[in-house]
């Protein structure tokens, strides 16, 4: 049965609880990265936040089906809540790469990148908060802005740490595990920056 709801409703509560398991994620990450000795039960806590977010979703789009009035198009919200589950997905595939191709080293470039999303995360945290004043706000601009930034700083270091190993002494299959980890790693900054830009055209089409 639909429901009518004023447009300062659940969706951007959904949107800020989401963003911040995502950023929670992000920093999991951080940590794993940091002590992979304990890589298995620091990815059993990664699963745990990925799970919530699936949940999350799962609220979202049963949200989404029962509202008659959404505070914007419906498929923007679809497409919102699949990019920060995306985020969510891609942070505990990273992780599981490491485990998986039994990765027991961290580079200081993967290091890098690693901060990377952590930063892009906590400003997706803002973003949400800040989606709700989409007409007014000062600070969406900036952060779509800094998201985007932040993704380009992250592929440039990407590329040059896979050019680097191809470069190096590092044997062949340690070449193979880390393109992988590094296009992972990669593609979880171009997920943020994806939601970012999903955000810009919502704002755009309701200015």
């Amino acid at each position: 049965m639909f429901t009518f709801t004023p447009k300062e409703d659940k969706f951007y509560i959904f949107f800020t609880q989401t963003a911040d398991i995502a950023y929670r994620a992000s920093k999991l990450l951080w940590n794993f990265m940091h002590d992979l000795k304990n890589s298995d039960e620091n990815l059993r806590k990664i699963k745990e936040a990925e799970h919530e977010g699936d949940k999350k979703q799962h609220e979202i789009l049963e949200q989404l089906n029962k509202t008659f009035i959404t505070p914007f198009d419906r498929e923007d919200i679809y497409i919102i809540a699949k990019d920060m589950d995306d985020i969510v997905d891609l942070i505990e595939s990273t992780a599981s790469r490491f485990v998986m191709l039994n990765v027991n080293k961290c580079t200081e470039e993967a290091f890098q990148l690693a901060d990377m999303i952590v930063e892009s995360c906590k400003q997706i945290i803002v973003l949400m908060e800040e989606l709700k004043n989409m007409k007014t706000s000062k600070k969406l601009p900036r952060i779509i802005i800094d998201v985007n930034r932040i993704e380009e700083q992250g592929d440039v270091l990407s590329r040059k740490a896979i050019g680097d190993i191809f470069r190096s002494n590092m044997k062949v299959i340690d070449v193979i595990k880390w393109r992988e980890i590094y296009q992972y790693l990669e593609d979880t900054l171009d997920a943020c920056e994806d939601l970012a830009n999903v955000v810009e055209g919502v704002v755009m089409k309701n200015a």
